[in-house]
């Protein structure tokens, strides 16, 4: 009994910082949204993906966030299963949506730095609606054969997972029978949506390093790389913490305790929609 209650202690003081980053989350995304929709000097491109990434992060944590409060402040700790495989679609889905966002940034910063006099005439309202499309179908398609993969198998062992949310990997290791498709799925899915959007953000950044070292003067080189410390700053918190994730799932993953799992993800989730609005409104001086 005492242990149990020591539990429940530690639950709510956990809760009450991750209650505040969700509410953080909450008004700063809202208000990136709202201030971007209403206000016309920041319907340019830049915006555009600013306010595309604060609404995948908003559906990202709203997904996951007031079920791990729930489990803290009332120790609801059941989920239907299939209210556990919809989690996990929606989780992974905008997780990816939110991946090919920071590319599209990437790919954004690029043109408006190596093409600034052709910015306005690549960069369409239609080119970025398409953009846009395109990521959300790539995010949401390639998730769709998780929930089908994961239902098909048998669970004859326990069926309690040490994290707070539905988990692709977590819910699979469950399983008492062989999970090698759901794993060589899972390496497909990381090369077609991370891999290749890091690679695409490299480049690009690449390409604008090169571009800004050729400026002839310092104040210009400056601002140029003034205006992609934000996006770096994102790229850092969302990519560090889901590669973690992912590759100590799959490769040693017993070496490391599960608490730290748990922690690592839970941030993954949460970093993201918390900071971002905060390093955005802070580094943009138009914002």
């Amino acid at each position: 009994m005492p242990l149990f209650n020591s539990l429940c202690l530690v639950h709510v003081w956990i809760s009450f910082p991750v209650c505040t980053m969700y509410i953080i989350s909450l008004v700063g995304n809202l208000g990136l949204v709202y201030l971007i929709y209403y206000e016309e000097s920041l319907h340019h491109p830049m915006y555009f993906f600013l306010a595309m990434i604060s609404l995948t992060d908003l559906l990202t944590c709203t997904t996951t966030l007031p079920n791990a409060l729930c489990i803290f402040w009332f120790s609801l700790k059941e989920i239907n299963f299939n209210a556990c495989l919809a989690q996990m679609f929606f989780v992974h889905g905008f997780t990816g949506v939110e991946s090919g966002v920071l590319m599209l940034m990437a790919l954004d910063r690029y043109i408006a730095i190596c093409y600034p006099l052709r910015y306005a005439t690549i960069l369409t309202n239609l080119i970025i609606a398409k953009a846009g499309l395109a990521t959300f179908l790539r995010g949401v398609l390639l998730m769709i054969p998780f929930p089908f993969l994961v239902k098909h198998l048998p669970f004859c062992q326990s069926n309690i997972i040490s994290h707070t949310h539905c988990d692709h990997m977590s819910v699979v290791k469950l399983s008492c029978a062989s999970i090698k498709v759901n794993v060589i799925y899972g390496l497909m899915v990381a090369l077609l949506i991370g891999v290749f959007d890091i690679c695409c953000i490299s480049l690009s950044y690449t390409m604008i390093v090169k571009a800004v070292i050729s400026f002839s003067s310092s104040d210009a080189r400056q601002k140029a790389f003034s205006t992609c410390t934000a996006h770096i700053s994102a790229i850092i918190i969302t990519y560090v913490p889901a590669f973690f994730t992912f590759f100590t799932h799959r490769f040693g993953g017993h070496k490391i305790p599960p608490s730290l799992h748990v922690i690592v993800a839970n941030l993954y989730l949460l970093l993201p929609p918390t900071v971002n609005p905060i390093v955005y409104g802070v580094k943009t001086k138009q914002i």
